[in-house]
């Protein structure tokens, strides 16, 4: 999947960034959204319904298939065994859910903050995290550091928070958080 979404995938950052997604491509309240950490990564999606039924969808842990379906929506295109193998899910086996654990990964719950904060949260908290798995990537922070320098970011950035953003505001906000990071990082390492 990539050194970025891998990263991601460690640290739970990728369920929070989630969370926000599903906020905005979805209009669902924050208090309405709930991660689950489902190891087989089967299902990819599931949504309750006002009477309780559960819709979800399933396909096997590749982001290929969900490509596919953006490019070709609102179509579906045919795939045949050879390119695309079905999923079998006698194969499969079991499922499991748990709750995820918000003490060892902080993430998702920054990120439920960033979300309810709003504006520009957001993406100074993506943009954070982006600068900072680059930095871990190329070895300059720890593993552990990914969060500190995103949190501190998202800290020093309530001093500035733009609740309703323009366009220009977004990006410099966006460029601003990658330079805060930077600099966390370089004074963190000195």
């Amino acid at each position: 999947m990539g050194k970025k979404i891998t990263v991601d995938s460690a640290t739970l950052f990728n369920k929070g960034l989630e969370v926000i997604e599903a906020h905005y491509l979805f209009g669902a309240e924050y208090d309405d959204i709930e991660i689950v950490i489902h190891p087989q990564s089967i299902i990819h999606s599931m949504g309750e319904t006002q009477d309780s039924s559960v819709l979800a969808q399933l396909g096997w842990p590749d982001m290929r298939l969900p490509i596919l379906y953006t490019l070709s929506w609102p179509e579906r295109i045919y795939c045949s065994e050879i390119t695309w193998p079905r999923l079998d899910l006698c194969k499969l086996g079991s499922l499991a859910f748990k709750a995820p654990d918000n003490v060892k990964y902080p993430s998702m719950s920054l990120a439920y903050a960033a979300g309810r904060a709003g504006g520009t949260m957001t993406g100074v908290l993506s943009a954070a995290n982006e600068k900072a798995v680059e930095l871990f990537i190329k070895e300059k922070i720890s593993y552990l550091d990914i969060f500190k320098v995103v949190e501190l970011t998202c800290e020093k950035h309530q001093e500035e928070l733009v609740a309703t953003p323009s366009l220009e505001e977004i990006v410099h906000y966006d460029s601003w958080a990658r330079d805060y990071t930077s600099a966390l990082q370089c004074s963190s390492s000195g």
